[in-house]
């Protein structure tokens, strides 16, 4: 399996149903459903372990005021979703109290490898990860797919180098990586 195939496919029919989301005259179309949140079911793969609590409660106060303006993407598992992005907009809108929120349902089939694959990809290339996030995503990625430090570069847009060093941070001590989680120092200090 290549590395970021499949991606591209997922991402393409999201674009365009999020484009195709209101018609000329405004009325909404197919594409985009409504669902109760307690139907979904977080990633499993997700690379982002902290949320910002402050963030969450802006975030929520302002889909409360305007709306959620981008839906989530979700597949269809079992009885429920599965979620594959968007995590931050969902759990804002439970912050929120909201029971329903707008979701764009991916119509594919997708393994555990691939699912994995686009949670890491997709948080790496909206680059909202913390440095131990970034670096343990892009330590998965390369042992996961036995890839190189320069294939891994091609796939997430980064220089070789800038992967280097981010994996770099794995070697610290404990205490240096929580800090850098934590945003007490930065990556260049670490």
């Amino acid at each position: 399996m290549a590395l970021g195939r499949g991606l591209g496919a997922i991402l393409e029919e999201v674009g365009q149903s999020y484009d195709n989301e209101m018609a000329n005259d405004g009325t909404s179309v197919d594409q985009i459903h409504e669902i109760d949140v307690d139907k979904i079911t977080p990633n499993p793969y997700q690379p982002r372990k902290n949320f910002d609590v402050e963030a969450l409660r802006e975030l929520s106060e302002s889909i409360k005021r305007n709306g959620l303006l981008q839906p989530i993407v979700v597949l269809e598992r079992d009885e429920g979703y599965l979620l594959v992005a968007g995590e931050r907009r969902l759990r804002a809108h439970k912050l929120a109290g909201l029971d329903t929120i707008k979701v764009i349902i991916a119509d594919v089939d997708i393994d555990d490898a691939k699912l994995r694959e686009l949670a890491l990809i997709e948080n790496i290339q909206r680059e909202n990860l913390n440095a131990m996030e970034l670096a343990h995503s892009y330590d998965e990625l390369i042992k996961v797919y036995e890839i190189t430090h320069d294939e891994l570069s091609n796939v997430v847009n980064k220089s070789r180098s800038q992967i280097t060093n981010t994996l770099r941070l794995l070697s610290l001590s404990s205490y240096v990586q929580k800090k850098l989680t934590t945003g007490s120092i930065s990556q260049g200090h670490a």
